[in-house]
């Protein structure tokens, strides 16, 4: 073998991405929001069998080494991968046991009209930073807020844009957010370094958002308050409802302020949860075994899904769950952007796309400029946000470990540009689910979603600022 590579061209790397491109489009205009169940990956293990061939064929690229870039692609997300079916049963174990319609039911005799908006926020950025999931957050509390809203008699777009800015803000900087974990993964950041270093732009953008949600809702006529009445009563008819449940909540809390690891902390919350689960709701346990056992109904909340039936329908879908297995499609699709991610990076094609963006590098805010473009690109382009993270992390950190910048610099713009701009692009899986979910057009809530259109902005103004970026020293580890 010759000691100089033939590499391939930026336009025959964009090839496999625009094939891509073309697969996602036509299988999410197929599918729609169940593109997820195997359309998407599909796709993906299409283009990296196209990938494969064009260096194969070529370039002379042997399939040893697409096979070792692979694996060390999927290697380098095995933790992830466990955290996401954790959260799976996490996310089930809080409903079923009555925590989450324990906050729901505390957090309506709290909130005023006046400040509605503002709270709807910051009531999704803390349940989304204790469960980790945007996606969870908007399938409970989000419902309900949007119930609540739309009784007060807000517009369903601002409601959304509430609940989809509080929801993403915590999911950003969540030890337990999937996202996030990828985030830092990818790019070899220590997760709660990279969770600091997120503060610095995320908090700027969250307090934006904060003070235009409040002036909104002090020059808001609000409704009765009937309906806010009925659903919590529904709530308290099927759920035992009691501060002790709030106990899971807290410990959570602590688990993560000790800096205990993920996986961990999930563990025992869902634990925990599910100990709860069998004091306070034993009716409901059996009503999902459909007998009398309740290890079962407990087993049975945890790994698959559950749908218990109330007299409002809007709770109905408020308190089902998926379990593990409803994260299984999420899995498959990151195992499938690994192996294209894999191949992109074997081939040659990734480092060709790269070079194109480095000669627009020429000092801290173009880097920054560069990753973020790059990365609202990709979510356009290949309409999922994991996808996008990964490929933006593994374009990137060469680029950022050659010019000196510390990896969560790139972490955090990453997530600045792509885990808050995924649910504004309606075919993006982001963007379609929470749209399926709240019943609420992507277009309509985009409008109204401040912090996730401000987040990319403030990256770059923070990165012209240059405060707290930092150049290595050569032999300097991070």
């Amino acid at each position: 073998m010759s000691s100089m590579k033939k590499v391939p061209s930026p336009i025959v790397s964009l090839l496999p991405i625009v094939i891509l491109v073309g697969m996602l489009f036509t299988t999410i205009r197929t599918f729609g929001s169940d593109a997820l169940s195997g359309g998407s990956q599909i796709s993906l293990l299409t283009t990296t069998a196209v990938c494969v061939f064009i260096g194969m064929a070529f370039y002379r690229i042997p399939w040893k080494d697409y096979e070792i870039a692979i694996t060390n692609n999927i290697a380098s997300i095995a933790t992830a991968t466990i955290i996401l079916l954790i959260i799976g049963a996490l996310s089930a174990a809080w409903m079923i046991s009555g925590v989450v319609p324990t906050l729901i039911y505390y957090g309506m005799q709290i909130i005023h009209p006046d400040f509605f908006l503002a709270s709807t926020c910051i009531i999704c950025a803390l349940v989304s930073i204790m469960t980790g999931s945007s996606w969870t957050t908007i399938a409970t509390i989000g419902i309900a807020l949007l119930g609540i809203g739309k009784a007060q008699g807000f517009n369903e777009g601002w409601i959304a844009g509430a609940i989809i800015s509080g929801a993403y803000f915590g999911d950003k900087v969540s030890p337990l957010s999937d996202t996030t974990v990828l985030a830092a993964s990818v790019t070899d950041t220590p997760l709660f370094r990279h969770i600091r270093y997120m503060m610095i732009t995320t908090i700027p953008s969250l307090i934006i958002t904060l003070i235009i949600f409040t002036v909104m809702g002090l020059t808001h006529e609000t409704n009765n308050t009937q309906q806010i009445a009925e659903f919590a009563a529904s709530l308290d008819a099927k759920f035992t409802i009691t501060p002790w449940l709030l106990v899971v909540p807290i410990v959570t809390g602590i688990l993560i302020a000790r800096k205990v690891p993920s996986v961990i902390t999930l563990f025992l919350s869902t634990l925990l949860a599910g100990i709860f689960a069998l004091i306070f709701q034993p009716d409901l346990l059996r009503e999902i075994a459909g007998g009398n056992d309740m290890f079962k109904g407990m087993m049975m909340s945890l790994y698959g899904s559950t749908s218990l039936q109330t007299d409002s329908v809007m709770l109905t879908d408020l308190i089902a769950t998926r379990g593990m297995a409803g994260m299984m499609n999420t899995v498959w699709l990151i195992l499938c952007a690994m192996c294209f991610g894999g191949a992109m990076t074997a081939s040659g094609m990734l480092g060709s796309i790269t070079s194109v963006f480095v000669r627009f590098m020429r000092n801290t805010v173009s880097v920054v400029a560069s990753t973020v473009c790059s990365g609202i690109f990709l979510n356009l382009a290949t309409a999922d946000q994991y996808i996008s993270i990964i490929l933006t992390g593994n374009m990137f950190s060469n680029i950022y470990e050659k010019k000196g910048y510390e990896s969560r610099l790139l972490s955090r713009t990453t997530e600045d540009a792509v885990t808050v701009t995924s649910v504004l692009i309606p075919w993006n899986t982001c963007g379609m689910t929470q749209a399926t979910i709240l019943s609420v057009s992507t277009l309509t809530y985009l409008p109204y979603c401040f912090f996730n259109l401000i987040s990319p902005v403030m990256s770059i103004l923070i990165a012209a600022t240059g405060y707290k970026i930092f150049k290595k020293a050569v032999n300097n580890p991070t």
